[in-house]
């Protein structure tokens, strides 16, 4: 039986909105910003998916260090919504919905939602490393975008 999970996170950053937008609907890009990936490499998408990527990322439990692969998918880049979805097996999904906006001090908000789905044995530890994982990535962003 699956179980599922949600959190939140924002950041903010004087940039344009289009460049956050780019920077947040490429997977590629966020390599550098995402603290547990160590490899994309472009996959061909499937119907109704802007592009695909297999990810590799570097995990630790306890004494164990282990790499996982899973497929990224791109569905929506819009001038203010950014909606990717990842599946990794066995049956776990991590579902990111971001809205930018732009704030009347000049800066761009970034609005984060991540729902996470995994078999119940696997979800404390995915959903530990997703969140922490997101944090870190929150912290980075309003550097790489006013960079």
């Amino acid at each position: 039986m699956p179980r599922t999970g949600s959190f939140r996170y924002s950041a903010r950053a004087r940039c344009e909105l289009a460049d956050a937008v780019r920077l947040l609907g490429d997977v590629r890009q966020q390599a550098e910003l995402h603290p547990l990936i160590v490899r994309v490499r472009p996959l061909s998408p499937g119907p109704g998916v802007l592009g695909s990527q297999l990810v590799t990322d570097r995990l630790v439990w306890g004494p164990f260090r282990f790499r996982i692969n899973y497929r990224a998918d791109t569905l929506r880049v819009g001038p203010d919504e950014v909606v990717l979805v990842a599946r990794q097996w066995p049956r776990t999904t991590v579902h990111n919905h971001t809205r930018l906006t732009r704030e009347p001090d000049g800066l761009v908000r970034v609005d984060v939602e991540i729902t996470l789905s995994a078999p119940a044995p696997l979800f404390p530890y995915a959903f530990r490393q997703a969140r922490a994982a997101h944090q870190t990535l929150a912290a980075r962003l309003p550097a790489a975008l006013e960079g």
